[in-house]
């Protein structure tokens, strides 16, 4: 049996969203600075630029996360490699190849408590029951699942969706019934969700950072001809078509992140400068 302390219930940690058997938990400021940094830790947590964490409950479920993403477990913990076999092996590394993740993600099972590397990204809970049990992601973005869901490599239906789009041949999809857990730049109250039904919505960048796997995503000219396209000025845009979501960032927004701030020299001027 354990017990754990001023975590979760820290005055300085507050509990932001949860669902499945994960928690992300926030901090509210920075308490662990020198009086060098405290004036940036105080305009950091004024922009919501703060450190999260993904807070897992096995005995609600199983998790898969990403490898290396791991902080400390208490209790009952076991990790496993998640591969069934030889065959299982293969197609994930084959996978993990493809789509630019990692080729074998653990999966922790039990009844204790794991708990993820600190980030200061944003993390984002989606229910696939809400997403038609179907989801492709963009790059980079996977934390967490739960165990029962199933992974595969989502290819390209045609060379322009792969090359134009800057998408690459393939993306991280995840199928059935659960919580998968992204790792944003954007935050949740920024991020626009699209819902189509038979519909179509075409857009300018890649800024999709998840759809629904029912979609066909292919890139297509802005304009019905190339004189129409050059004088939009838009020239090649991304298009999702079907039935289904899409989960939109409306900016670029590449999160602060405070260790990269570095204070430069005062530059001295002298007289034989002048």
């Amino acid at each position: 049996m354990y017990k754990i302390s001023n975590f979760s219930d820290n005055d300085d940690v507050k509990i932001i969203d949860q669902s499945g058997p994960f928690e992300v938990i926030e901090y509210q400021r920075d308490l662990s600075v020198m009086p060098e940094d405290a004036q940036l830790a105080f305009f950091c947590s004024q922009m919501n630029v703060r450190k999260r964490q993904l807070k897992c409950e096995l005995s609600k479920g199983n998790v898969t996360i990403q490898a290396g993403a791991m902080q400390w477990m208490a209790g009952d913990v076991s990790a496993t490699t998640g591969i069934k076999g030889a065959g299982d092996f293969l197609s994930k590394t084959i996978r993990g190849k493809v789509t630019g993740e990692s080729a074998i993600k653990p999966e922790y099972t039990g009844d204790g408590t794991l708990v993820l590397e600190p980030t200061y990204k944003h993390i984002i809970l989606l229910d696939l029951d809400e997403w038609g049990n179907s989801i492709v992601l963009d790059d980079g973005l996977f934390l967490a699942c739960e165990s029962t869901l199933k992974q595969k490599a989502v290819r390209r239906k045609t060379f322009s969706s792969a090359f134009a789009g800057g998408e690459g041949f393939f993306n991280l999809g995840l199928k059935g019934s659960g919580v998968v857990c992204l790792e944003s730049d954007c935050p949740r109250e920024e991020l626009v969700e699209i819902t189509l039904e038979d519909d179509v919505i075409k857009i300018d960048g890649n800024l999709a950072i998840a759809w629904s796997g029912s979609l066909d995503f292919t890139v297509e000219r802005a304009g019905r001809s190339l004189l129409g396209s050059a004088v939009s000025g838009e020239g090649l845009v991304n298009v999702y078509r079907g039935t289904g979501k899409v989960l939109l960032a409306p900016v670029v927004n590449q999160a602060m992140k405070p260790q990269q701030v570095v204070e430069k020299e005062p530059v001295i001027v002298s007289d034989d400068d002048e």
